[in-house]
């Protein structure tokens, strides 16, 4: 496949949450691509500025608009403002999201509010205004949504989080279905655990949780990396995607394929190559 099915040069991407962790890790990779990059970020002034210097410094254009996604009746003035601003929106990706971690009878309604605003009603109604605008101006546009293993399968303590994203999932496939007779493509990044600033910010106590999750991955017992969320963000974002819709990658280190963790309880295996058990 020759690098110009990846090649962006003359879009315009939207993302929001761009400013930390694999917002910002997916702005720089489109823009490294050749997009121009619209970040909507809600309260990190100095790393958006940041992000949007190192955009520029590709020779890519960048705009920053600072605004709180739980506003959600603002949405549709957002995504106008946005695509006045560059002209056009070619590539919006739904990146930006919450969790808040506590047992199922300590949720409050603000909380789950709050969760189902950021986590779901912000990203349908900016899709729902960009796509209408990717219509009339004839634009077969690229929709992406961040999700998460978590719209697959549960966890405990995230109920409101969990619900959030297996809408997101589902509304992810309801607008692909939609928004194919237009050329657009809507699809979906679900991520397990990524290493990023913003994780290292919940009150779980990871000294004691990570070797425990980690043994359960099956792809080198590591968590991800930001970077890991960047290729498949190009490649659905790209002409190399084109064809793909209503699906999602999962970027998880094979931690879902594992029905029962049965390895640690197995003898090590025999390498009939080198002849060592590993």
């Amino acid at each position: 496949m020759s690098a110009d099915r990846f090649d962006l040069t003359g879009s315009v991407a939207l993302v929001t949450g761009g400013s930390r962790g694999i917002g910002r890790g997916i702005a720089l990779g489109l823009a490294e691509h050749g997009a121009d990059v619209i970040i909507v970020y809600r309260s990190a002034d100095a790393e958006a500025q940041s992000n949007a210097d190192a955009i520029r410094a590709l020779g890519r254009k960048a705009w920053l608009f600072k605004h709180d996604l739980a506003e959600v009746e603002q949405t549709h003035d957002l995504a106008d403002k946005c695509w006045d601003a560059a002209g056009r929106v070619d590539i919006l990706v739904n990146n930006a999201g919450l969790a808040y971690l506590e047992h199922f009878n300590t949720i409050t309604i603000e909380k789950w509010n709050h969760t189902l605003a950021v986590n779901v009603d912000a990203v349908f109604f900016l899709s729902q205004r960009i796509a209408e605008r990717m219509i009339a101006a004839q634009i077969k546009g690229r929709i992406i949504i961040i999700t998460s293993v978590n719209g697959m399968v549960a966890e405990a303590s995230l109920a409101h989080y969990d619900a959030s994203k297996g809408a997101a999932e589902l509304m992810m496939q309801s607008l692909a279905i939609e928004l194919g007779q237009h050329g657009i493509t809507v699809n979906a990044i679900a991520p397990g655990i990524i290493t990023t600033e913003i994780g290292e910010e919940s009150n779980v106590d990871f000294d004691e949780m990570t070797p425990y999750y980690k043994q359960h991955i099956p792809l080198e017992h590591e968590f991800g990396v930001v970077e890991d969320c960047v290729g498949p963000a190009v490649f659905l974002a790209s002409a190399a995607g084109g064809y793909i819709t209503g699906q999602h990658i999962v970027v998880d280190g094979g931690i879902l394929c594992e029905q029962l963790p049965r390895m640690q309880f197995m003898p090590p295996y025999r390498n009939t190559i080198t002849g060592h058990s590993e």
